[in-house]
């Protein structure tokens, strides 16, 4: 398998502030080896914006150079509300506004994405299946503290 050392390089620096790890993967995408790279989206709206977009060309890089993407649809936590980075909970959705979301997101990163070598997956797959059991013992992995520390429950804590 041909490694094109110039694009790899163009991949990990144009349009990239900082890649963290960038020594492994350029080690690793060098070697010739395929990787696999996922995008996380909830479906809470039915727009993709700028934040997505700049992750789908990026994305779309690693594509061209044969690399599998992955999209992984939040449907479970759109549909119990998520709090992740906002200054409210999302407001839960029905099973209905999460396909109709989908539907608009993945019409709008097929522009794009080629959709064609792009998988699909769903947290609902695994996250259903949580029992309450299973909930308590990941939860016993972190203290109230670590978790109030986080910025988005400071300024909750902060507005009262």
């Amino acid at each position: 398998m041909e490694v094109n050392v110039e694009k790899i390089n163009e991949l990990l620096t144009r349009g990239v502030e900082d890649v963290i790890v960038r020594d492994e993967l350029e080690k690793k995408l060098l070697s010739g080896k395929k990787i696999r790279l996922y995008l996380g989206i909830d479906p809470t709206g039915f727009d993709l914006h700028l934040g997505h977009v700049v992750v789908l060309w990026k994305l779309r890089e690693f594509q061209e150079l044969g690399h599998e993407v992955i999209l992984l649809i939040g449907d479970f936590t759109a549909r119990i509300g998520d709090p992740t980075g906002k200054d409210i909970t999302r407001l839960p959705l029905n099973e209905k506004q999460i396909k109709e979301n989908m539907k608009d997101y993945q019409r709008q990163a097929s522009k794009i994405l080629n959709f064609k070598k792009v998988k699909i997956k769903y947290n609902s797959t695994w996250l259903s299946k949580l029992k309450f059991a299973d909930i308590l013992k990941l939860s016993s992995q972190f203290t109230v503290q670590q978790m109030i520390q986080r910025d988005m429950f400071q300024r909750r804590i902060s507005d009262n």
